[in-house]
């Protein structure tokens, strides 16, 4: 069986699900007010954040190991060390709040991505206290195992993120299917005002949901799956979040501009995909931007 078979078992094991919850339920009531989980997700900067965070420790570490195999170098590989530790705070931070707010699958495997992450900081801390005592043999030992360990966890993570979407746009798949041409939304006066109501688009063999606004005599239309993990938005609310009004996600209260479809509120930090809309003898029309046109 390949590693990715063996993780996709791993992520259907539910027996510890109970104390996952816990462990979800703690992380929201620790990462509070909302604002600090938005930094923490990334929302701000329109990219999940944890990734980024994550390459500190994991580039620090690797470069240690390479250090560490030259005498001369052995001191600024015990301070690349240091700095992974320190950096690994705000890492574990960000992938926590992530962690919180997806599906059970991801949550399960993140369990075990988290607990490899604190195995193998444990051993780069007992490097940093048998290189301090001048053990150095036992702290390059050390480091090296926690390398180890590290490289095992960042495998999991990278399936997290590329076999199971953890912090991929759930919406550009949608929109790959639809249709380039212009979608009749229908009338402008059917739509209700203030809500958002369901529509649907021509797709590559089966019709592509849209939720659609209309506020007095504007529309805006997005793809219907959240950016987030994919929930219905034609099934939220229109509220205003932070100035702006916004089309927010049933799932997990993702809050998207109606203006642009950026992120107001996590946990998305992606932006949502939306059309472009025009208006003949009273009907709404809809089009893919043109960033989705394939040449």
């Amino acid at each position: 069986m390949s590693l990715f078979g063996v993780l996709d078992r791993l992520s259907e094991v539910s027996q510890f699900d109970a104390k996952l919850e816990s462990a979800r339920t703690a992380v929201n009531k620790v990462l509070q007010p909302q604002a600090f989980r938005d930094l923490l997700h990334g929302t701000w900067l329109g990219h999940p954040l944890h990734p980024i965070l994550a390459m500190v420790p994991v580039g620090t570490w690797l470069s240690a190991g390479i250090l560490d195999l030259l005498p001369p170098a052995r001191p600024a590989a015990t301070a690349l060390i240091g700095t992974g530790v320190a950096a690994s705070l705000p890492a574990a931070m960000a992938g926590a709040a992530d962690w919180s707010e997806q599906d059970d699958a991801v949550r399960r495997l993140g369990a075990i991505h988290a607990a490899t992450n604190v195995v193998a900081l444990g051993l780069y801390v007992g490097s940093l206290v048998a290189r301090g005592k001048g053990h150095a043999t036992l702290g390059r030992v050390l480091s090296y195992s926690g390398l180890g360990v590290a490289s095992g966890s960042a495998a999991i993570g990278g399936h997290m993120s590329y076999a199971q979407s953890s912090g991929a746009n759930h919406a550009v798949t949608d929109a790959r299917q639809l249709t380039t041409d212009w979608i009749d939304l229908g009338p402008l006066d059917d739509l209700p005002e203030g809500r958002p109501a369901l529509r649907t688009g021509e797709g590559q063999g089966a019709p592509v949901a849209l939720a659609v606004v209309r506020r007095g005599a504007r529309v805006d239309a997005f793809i219907n799956s959240c950016a987030h993990v994919g929930g219905p938005l034609a099934e939220g609310t229109v509220e205003q979040v932070r100035g702006s009004d916004c089309i927010v996600c049933p799932w997990h209260g993702s809050a998207f501009d109606l203006e642009n479809g950026e992120p107001r509120r996590g946990p998305t930090a992606s932006a949502q995909e939306r059309l472009e809309v025009k208006y003949e003898a009273g009907r709404v029309l809809g089009k893919l931007p043109n960033r989705h046109v394939s040449k």
